[in-house]
């Protein structure tokens, strides 16, 4: 499973242009090689996540999926930018913001951090490109598009993240799975990525859903929170600033906190991080759980309902299968107990 990544990237795109290559060695882009896509589970035993996988890996892939479906290297460029603004642990920071529902409160910095790189404003001239072309990948619908439709930043994540998450991708599978992506026109008439085959539009759908539910259990909104919880008592302690975040990786700041935590086991800093580095288990429950840490959280739904080709045009694949149509309703519908909980370590 060490060699997902790897393979996974050369079947995103068979002929890879060559001028990704410089633009990925910029200090913009290598930031985000310390931080993880899987938002700070790769730290904490309540999660066996199987591989890392970072967003400058996602952002490759992204870039990778738009290069192979456009061949236009504006949109390929603004998909390797569009998370530059990624903070380490990704959407913890959303989490500490107050905004778990959207998690896109550290997105409105991205144009920004673009247009004031100057090593990246060197790079755009010298090509001919417009800082405003490339800074805000929601311009082009195949980068990106609103929930449930199906964009190359949707449909790059929840491959890597299903394998590393639950196996429930094998790369064979998602080779086999991504040969049936091609672009079709949605209901306004703009460009999407969907299905050229029912049953590799459906197998997608579900085993997106399945991943998304991942996410919406009281584990991964425990994991969440609490880490958002450490990252704001590492600033009242002095241990690192919002500056930090965006400078060092996970794993220095893991390795500054696990020192502090060392020499100030008492701390209530301490408290949090140790038990977000050796909790295995959560207690579910209608209330709040003595001497433990709770969470009652509503987030963010992924999902999707992709297009599929058919002999009668393009549909959504909840409005011809009765299946997929079940499986997102069930999701949309489905809540965990109300309470969180893990017991202080």
């Amino acid at each position: 499973m060490n060699t997902f990544k790897e393979e996974y990237h050369k079947k995103l795109c068979i002929e890879q242009p060559d001028f990704l290559k410089q633009y990925i060695s910029l200090p913009i882009l290598q930031r985000l090689g310390g931080v993880s896509l899987l938002c700070g589970t790769d730290w904490t035993p309540l999660f066996h996540n199987h591989f890392k996988y970072s967003r400058l890996d996602h952002s490759i892939g992204t870039a990778l999926i738009t290069w192979n479906f456009t061949h236009d290297k504006k949109q390929t460029i603004a998909s390797l930018l569009h998370d530059v603004s990624t903070p380490a642990f990704s959407h913890v920071s959303d989490f500490k913001n107050g905004d778990a529902l959207t998690q896109s409160s550290t997105e409105d910095i991205n144009a920004m951090m673009i247009d004031e790189d100057k090593e990246l404003q060197k790079f755009l001239l010298k090509d001919g490109i417009k800082s405003s072309e490339v800074n805000d990948y929601h311009i082009y619908p195949i980068c990106d598009n609103d929930m449930p439709g199906l964009s190359a930043d949707r449909l790059e994540y929840m491959y890597p993240s299903g394998a590393a998450l639950d196996n429930v991708w094998s790369i064979e599978d998602t080779v086999e799975n991504y040969s049936h992506i091609k672009v079709l026109k949605n209901e306004k008439g703009l460009p999407e990525l969907g299905f050229d085959n029912l049953n590799a539009c459906l197998k997608y759908t579900m085993k997106f859903i399945d991943i998304s539910l991942i996410l919406q259990h009281n584990e991964d909104k425990v994991a969440m929170q609490l880490m958002a919880d450490i990252l704001s008592e590492a600033e009242k302690e002095g241990l690192a600033s919002e500056k930090d975040f965006y400078q060092l990786s996970e794993k220095q700041l893991i390795d500054r906190f696990e020192y502090f935590k060392n020499s100030k086991p008492d701390s209530n800093f301490s408290k949090l991080f140790r038990t977000f580095r050796g909790m295995t288990e959560i207690i579910r429950s209608d209330h709040p759980v003595e001497n433990a840490y709770c969470i009652n959280l509503k987030v963010k739904q992924r999902y999707v309902n992709p297009l599929v080709e058919t002999p009668d045009g393009c549909k959504r694949i909840s409005t011809i299968n009765t299946e997929a149509k079940k499986y997102i309703e069930e999701f949309l519908a489905y809540n965990d107990s109300k309470y969180g909980c893990v017991e202080y370590l």
